[in-house]
């Protein structure tokens, strides 16, 4: 018989105190682990939060000078590079009460022109400081009263001289009842003019430059009202003449005065349309209104209609002031006319290089 073999001491007996520490270090580096992954999940991620990066803002300090004596008026500090050169005369006047923004000019340079309100500070810097130079403009006033001021007296002061107050002519030439039917077409053509003057300037112009020296408007007022004065003095004087070929001159030339007024109208709705729907890439023109293809020769046809409307009136009533008025405002728009070709010329050479400034065919 076999006797059982037993095993050796060290296959069969393990040390207990090495088995029992390799368990307690097992132990322990789950429980750290644990301790530590708790500590990380409180505390957030391992890796560092971001650097937050601050929107940079470039502020501008504009210094206002005194144009004539080159002296400090004051400094407008903290404008943003979105402002316009209006919010810089608002702050301004901030500053200084007394100028408000509409009688403020401001130049680049000394004898430079005058900025608008429209431009972006952003594009005058050159550093962060501008330099500005001041001008007060003097009383302004907005081009709507402007022109309803200008308008609202001829058609007035004519109504009086057509009622032949006592006042203005002899008491007893006064009282004749019998005019010439000219005089009473005279008075429905001045009238139904300046009517749509006043009516274009409420519900069809659009007035961009906002302001104009009050000096303007007085100057406007002495020459409209002055000539409406001369023109319905004589027009309406009990001892006028009939125009020198009769019917046929009075018809022909009304005519001719309200194709005149008609036209006009309609080539002012025509650039108002254009300027309310931002259509300014090209040159307006002509639509299906036969009124509107004077703009095939030339580029300002208001002021060739408003010139027609003249000589037209002045052919009508054969009175020396009103062919006087007409030919003063042949040279006035004439000049208007040359100064907006020129403009045009630049913005839209293509359209407008073979056309006329106001007057067909010269160039």
């Amino acid at each position: 018989m076999h006797r059982k073999q037993q095993p050796s001491a060290p296959e069969h007996k393990k040390d207990p105190a090495a088995h029992g520490g390799a368990l307690s270090m097992s132990h322990n580096d789950t429980r750290s682990f644990f301790n530590f992954s708790q500590l990380v999940v409180s505390a957030g991620h391992l890796k560092s939060p971001p650097v937050l990066k601050h929107s940079k803002i470039t502020y501008f300090e504009v210094e206002i000078l005194d144009v004539q004596s080159k002296k400090q008026i004051c400094i407008v500090d903290k404008v943003p590079p979105s402002s316009t050169l209006l919010d810089v005369k608002h702050k301004f006047h901030k500053a200084c009460p007394q100028w408000y923004p509409s009688r403020v000019g401001l130049q680049l340079e000394c004898n430079g022109p005058y900025l608008k309100d429209s431009i972006n500070i952003q594009s005058l810097a050159v550093s962060s400081i501008i330099t500005l130079y001041f001008t007060d403009l003097g009383q302004q006033v907005g081009w709507t009263t402007f022109f309803l001021t200008e308008y609202t007296g001829p058609l007035l002061i004519y109504l009086l001289f057509y009622i032949r107050l006592s006042t203005i002519y002899d008491q007893v030439e006064s009282t004749k009842n019998f005019r010439h039917p000219v005089v009473h077409l005279a008075c429905f053509c001045h009238c139904l003019h300046y009517i749509r003057h006043l009516l274009e300037t409420l519900f069809v112009h659009k007035f961009s430059g906002g302001h104009t020296p009050l000096k303007n408007m007085i100057k406007g007022c002495a020459f409209y009202w002055g000539f409406t004065s001369w023109i319905a003095y004589y027009i309406n004087h009990p001892r006028y003449t009939p125009p020198s070929f009769g019917h046929r001159q009075v018809a022909f030339a009304a005519l001719a005065f309200l194709m005149c007024e008609a036209g006009n109208h309609f080539i002012n709705v025509a650039l108002a349309h254009q300027n309310h729907s931002g259509l300014k890439a090209c040159f307006p023109s002509p639509t299906y209104n036969p009124f509107t293809w004077l703009f095939l020769l030339v580029s300002c046809p208001n002021y060739t209609y408003e010139v027609g409307s003249w000589i037209s009136f002045t052919v009508m009533t054969q009175t020396l002031p009103a062919g006087i008025f007409a030919f003063l405002m042949v040279i006035q728009m004439s000049l208007w006319a040359q100064k907006k070709h020129k403009l045009y010329l630049k913005r839209f050479y293509p359209e407008v290089r073979r056309k006329a400034a106001m007057i067909p065919i010269i160039f």
